[in-house]
């Protein structure tokens, strides 16, 4: 092989793992996970509704909550399996946290991201001398946010009122 159609095949191979991706962010995050949705149907459907059919005595409101919990529970089980165990435990205190919040979400009729999210925009950089100033009193900003009781929580701090639903389930251990 000539010295200058191997340097070509070196570049063209560079440039392979050197471009940007061509999905964007969104579509790979969520915008395929209905497509995920019919592979998992087709890799776990079956067999749990055939182990739901042996249980004769159960109720069918019982199975269909059984129903929610084993493909639930399977795809928690795929996620923390498929990246490394440093990344699965931070997954998992992330998504613990998200579900927390939802659980205030759905108790209180609020939405703390959303609420969040009202306050900490209203922080203009235009306000503040360089972008790292800026950051620093959003962050600052936020992070107060999340720990001072709030009305729409009956005065519970938004930190406070996910531990507690957390505890509730067990984890906030």
């Amino acid at each position: 092989m000539n010295v200058a159609k191997k340097k070509e095949d070196e570049e063209t191979i560079n440039d392979l793992f050197e471009e940007e991706p061509t999905i964007p962010l969104e579509a790979q995050l969520w915008g395929k996970n209905p497509k995920r949705t019919q592979l998992l149907r087709d890799i776990w459907f079956d067999s749990i509704v055939e182990q739901l059919n042996e249980e004769k005595e159960m109720p069918d409101e019982a199975k269909r909550e059984l129903l929610f919990m084993m493909t639930v529970n399977s795809v928690l089980d795929m996620v923390m399996e498929s990246i490394p165990d440093e990344l699965a435990l931070e997954l998992s205190y992330c998504l613990d946290h998200m579900m927390g919040v939802s659980v205030v979400n759905q108790k209180y009729g609020v939405d703390l991201l959303e609420a969040n999210y009202e306050v900490v925009s209203k922080i203009k950089r235009d306000d503040f001398r360089t972008d790292e100033d800026f950051e620093k009193a959003v962050i600052e900003k936020e992070e107060k946010w999340w720990t001072v009781g709030k009305q729409l929580l009956s005065g519970r701090s938004p930190n406070d009122a996910i531990a507690e639903a957390l505890s509730r389930y067990g984890l906030n251990k």
